[in-house]
């Protein structure tokens, strides 16, 4: 089976470490590391690591945009480029040695011309593979239904489309265009309902997706609480192995690259759904802009039982 990647808004990462954030004074970092980045890169990356060969989208340009392709060509990825006019956005992690905290800077990235989501766009149209996953946040100058176009794309295609992006970007996406699985986080789903969600809310709210048909499943990430899957059965909750935080960095893009690796070998959703939680978890194992290894996945997933469908209505 074969799957493209797409990141519309990929970015540089650099992350290193300082033994103290203080405003006004210079503070010295060290163990730096650079990671081509973003939610489509990082998912591509992941598939990589299992050993899949995916079909990657991006939008690149300026000198940070080489050195994005140069950080690519080394991974046994296809890439497929579509060249702007702006710079790749170069985002910063720093890791607080004294407190754990980490301090994430995120640019919203250059503009690109609707000429360049029209180039994109054309990629999915020619894709002829199992799966298509876009993942991250829409560049400026992209229209907010950009992704729901490459949805239906992909299904005129025959293609699985499983989407992954902030909450604003969901309402444009959902019940508008076919989707396979939609994973959003706690936070991303109260912005799509407009509401925040306890337990039994979050259910319901991920149930009633699948019901009016938005997606076939939903896929809510809960960090440390694991993650609930909503599908036409009713929900499945999976909890999290407890493990030594690095850095949350890249846990929901390993989740997703994991999730859709594991459906590309002929797994069932919920075997891939579990998967995928072994991922997150092997993530946050990891320093930096480091995403999840092949080794942790494998180990955690074997250490984490199977759960079952809990019909609507009732208490997972």
């Amino acid at each position: 089976m074969s799957v493209l990647a797409i990141a519309l808004n990929p970015t540089i990462d650099v992350s290193s470490e300082v033994a103290r954030v203080e405003p006004t004074r210079k503070m010295r970092t060290y163990n730096e590391r650079r990671q081509a980045g973003g939610g489509g890169v990082n998912v591509a990356r992941v598939i990589a690591e299992l050993g899949g060969r995916p079909d990657l989208l991006i939008l690149a340009g300026g000198a940070t945009g080489a050195m994005l392709q140069d950080a690519l060509r080394v991974l046994p990825v296809e890439l497929h480029l579509v060249p702007i006019s702006g710079s790749t956005r170069i985002a910063f992690m720093v890791h607080e040695e004294q407190t754990g905290l980490e301090y994430r800077f995120v640019p919203k990235g250059p503009e690109v011309s609707q000429r360049d989501i029209t180039s994109a766009l054309k990629i999915v149209e020619e894709f002829k593979g199992d799966f298509v996953v876009a993942s991250g946040s829409l560049p400026k100058g992209a229209s907010e239904d950009t992704y729901a176009q490459m949805a239906g794309a992909a299904a005129r295609n025959g293609a699985k489309f499983v989407l992954d992006c902030p909450g604003p970007i969901l309402r444009k996406v959902t019940g508008h265009a076919p989707i396979f699985l939609v994973k959003p986080s706690i936070g991303e789903l109260e912005i799509l309902v407009g509401r925040r969600l306890d337990e039994k809310g979050l259910g319901e709210a991920a149930s009633a997706l699948v019901q009016n048909a938005d997606a076939d499943y939903v896929a809510v990430t809960m960090g440390r609480e694991g993650a609930l899957l909503a599908g036409r059965h009713g929900t499945l909750r999976v909890s999290s192995k407890h493990v030594v935080v690095q850095s949350a960095v890249g846990a929901g893009d390993s989740f997703v690259g994991a999730l859709t690796w594991f459906l590309m070998q002929g797994r069932s959703v919920e075997e891939a759904f579990r998967f995928g939680v072994a991922a997150g978890a092997a993530a946050a194992m990891t320093p930096g802009t480091e995403l999840c290894r092949r080794d942790d996945v494998f180990a955690i997933y074997q250490d984490t039982e199977a759960a079952r469908y809990v019909a609507p209505g009732r208490k997972a």
